[in-house]
């Protein structure tokens, strides 16, 4: 395992971290799930016109944001968390809220923290739903986020046993539940993101295509075409409620914001390559001038370095983003 690898999986620990604890430590997560200090998992939103967030708090099991939609006939689920125990949480704030079937689960990506408490729906009735390579990368992906063979043999054990998605599609699809249910396929994060939106509501679920007040994960993204699909969502959406993968409720103003630190990131990246920097030297000589910007953004630390790193390699055409069906 490389260096830059060694490091790209310390970093997505991180987000991982709630997953391996319920595989490895469940019965303790759930004792401690009692305690009236354990701070909740997650925030729910109402967004309005049945629209609801669930925003991911630091420390919980969430890891990533979720979210639901109650329609006439049903709900649909956008993205489930890193964590089983979380996922469970959700579906009994759903109870609470309606007796509607949960028909529809969309997961916007791959990664483990959005996908992982898929088979608590499923179980509840729910069909998943996904862009094709989510199917074909929602094991073999997801182990190589976490370090593969270095990874613990429970958490191997999970990930191999993760339920696929039950129907993809390769551009989108529109669900219905009285009301519509809008998915359509971006590129930029991961070679295989869905965004969901509801009209009725004025509410798009983004996924990981926004990050709110973060530094992001860019280890499948695809920057120049990232920044893209912002433009596009800024200009056809300009009026919604965008629900991000991570940070809080957004607005159009946050995926400018959002744009701008890639943009900011690929002509930094560009500027200090031409002066003959690499590696290490890189990294120092562009990591202040993002934080100079953008240091009040979480997880600055932990993806900073490598969002840099991994940029230069996209500049470079060696970075190896799955573009394929069934390259990971």
């Amino acid at each position: 395992m490389t260096r830059l690898r060694r490091t790209v999986v310390a970093s997505l620990a991180l987000a991982c971290v709630a997953a391996i604890a319920y595989l490895a430590l469940v019965g303790s997560v759930a004792a401690q799930a009692q305690t009236p200090e354990k701070k909740p998992d997650f925030t729910l939103v109402t967004l309005g016109n049945g629209a609801f967030a669930a925003i991911a708090n630091e420390g919980g099991r969430a890891g990533g944001n979720a979210g639901f939609f109650v329609g006439d006939n049903g709900v649909a689920v956008i993205d489930t968390f890193e964590d089983p125990a979380a996922a469970q949480v959700l579906l009994a704030k759903i109870r609470e809220i309606t007796n509607l079937p949960v028909k529809y689960v969309v997961n916007t990506h791959y990664h483990i923290d959005h996908v992982n408490g898929n088979d608590v729906f499923m179980a509840a009735g729910a069909m998943v739903f996904a862009q094709r390579h989510v199917r074909l990368w929602i094991r073999s992906g997801n182990l190589n986020l976490v370090g593969g063979d270095s990874a613990s043999p429970r958490l191997q054990a999970r990930i191999a046993t993760l339920p696929l998605p039950d129907v993809v599609y390769d551009s989108g699809v529109d669900l219905y539940l009285g009301r519509l249910v809008r998915v359509k396929v971006y590129e930029g994060h991961t070679g295989g993101d869905s965004v969901v939106i509801v009209p009725s509501a004025g509410v798009i679920y983004c996924g990981d295509l926004l990050w709110k007040d973060h530094f992001p994960n860019l280890i499948d993204a695809s920057t120049d075409k990232w920044i893209e699909t912002l433009k596009v969502i800024q200009s056809e959406y300009p009026d919604y409620t965008l629900v991000p993968g991570h940070g809080g409720v957004a607005r159009a103003a946050d995926a400018a914001a959002f744009q701008n630190y890639l943009a900011d990131l690929r002509a930094a990246v560009k500027k200090s390559i031409a002066t003959g920097n690499s590696g290490d030297a890189l990294v120092k000589a562009v990591l202040p001038q993002m934080l100079e910007k953008y240091g009040s953004w979480k997880w600055s630390k932990d993806f900073g370095p490598l969002n840099i790193t991994e940029t230069a390699e996209e500049l470079a055409g060696t970075k190896k983003i799955p573009t394929v069906p069934g390259t990971r």
